[in-house]
């Protein structure tokens, strides 16, 4: 009988996968440095308590008690607010505003912004019309624009998540433009039309994936900056309005109280800092996870 032998196995296999998608294992070696790892703990344990707020709190964030405007205790860590609230319990509820914001309206900026950025790719007057109405959108602050907004809707979650989401349209439109510009001269995009490739595939093959790194990094940028957009606006009451607490309300509601009670807005103003050093760490480490290819 011949005897048998066996194949040897497949040593290549680990880095096969690896090359299968390389953007993929870029992104994810970010989350093993450290920045990183930081930054995606703070995340992680601030969406798990959001997310788990109600199970955490069965008595709701509108519980009221004796005590009015206590300071900070071992009993009520965040104090109490000027219904006898504990501030804790609403700080927490609020994550799930700011959250249900970012994780919303940043993803989809990305999405709506990349596909008017790749509109050039259709007509270039149509391209030049969609810059220059991003042009128009980049001239607006913020602030003013959600003042527009609350003018035309009325001030909550939705006024909050349009300012975040047009506001951030510009900065991914321009990186998806300028992706599509830099791309459309080069040899293998020549060559490619020369071979009948069509555009669709043009932009989905090569066009997208040398843009792809620079707009999920800016997306992580922007989640920073919608923590800061919420926070304003809602300081000046164009946020979900009372008795719905977000971080921003919890801060308005602070600095009104804040001669009775100096540390009102502490607790907030800390999960504020929390969420935009979590955000502003994977965006670094994303970044240079990038920029290391």
């Amino acid at each position: 009988m011949a005897d048998l032998q066996l194949a040897p196995p497949d040593v290549a296999a680990p880095d096969a996968r690896r090359r299968l998608n390389p953007t993929l294992a870029r992104y994810l070696s970010a989350f093993r440095t450290p920045k990183g790892v930081t930054g995606l703990a703070i995340l992680l344990v601030l969406g798990l308590a959001a997310l788990f707020a109600p199970v955490l709190f069965p008595g709701g964030y509108d519980r009221q008690g004796p005590n009015a405007l206590t300071g900070i205790s071992a009993e009520h860590i965040f104090g109490v607010d000027e219904f006898g609230r504990d501030i804790f319990v609403r700080s927490v509820y609020g994550l799930r505003i700011d959250l249900s914001l970012i994780l919303t309206a940043v993803p989809l900026c990305m999405v709506i912004g990349t596909l008017l950025g790749l509109s050039g790719a259709i007509s270039e007057r149509l391209g030049a019309a969609v810059q220059r109405l991003l042009d128009v959108i980049l001239g607006f602050p913020g602030l003013i624009l959600g003042i527009c907004l609350v003018a035309v809707l009325r001030p909550g979650w939705m006024a909050l998540f349009l300012t975040i989401l047009i506001t951030g349209l510009p900065s991914t439109g321009r990186l998806a433009r300028g992706a599509w510009l830099s791309q459309q001269n080069r040899e293998y995009v020549l060559a490619a039309r020369v071979l009948g490739v069509s555009r669709r595939q043009l932009l989905v093959r090569h066009v997208l994936p040398n843009a792809m790194d620079a707009i999920v990094v800016n997306g992580t940028v922007w989640m920073v900056v919608g923590v800061y957009i919420e926070a304003g606006l809602s300081i000046v009451g164009l946020g979900v309005q009372p008795p719905t607490p977000s971080l921003g309300v919890l801060l308005n509601n602070g600095l009104r109280f804040i001669t009775q009670s100096s540390t009102y807005i502490v607790g907030p103003a800390l999960l504020i800092l929390l969420l935009a050093v979590g955000f502003g760490l994977v965006s670094d480490a994303l970044n240079e996870a990038v920029n290391r290819r």
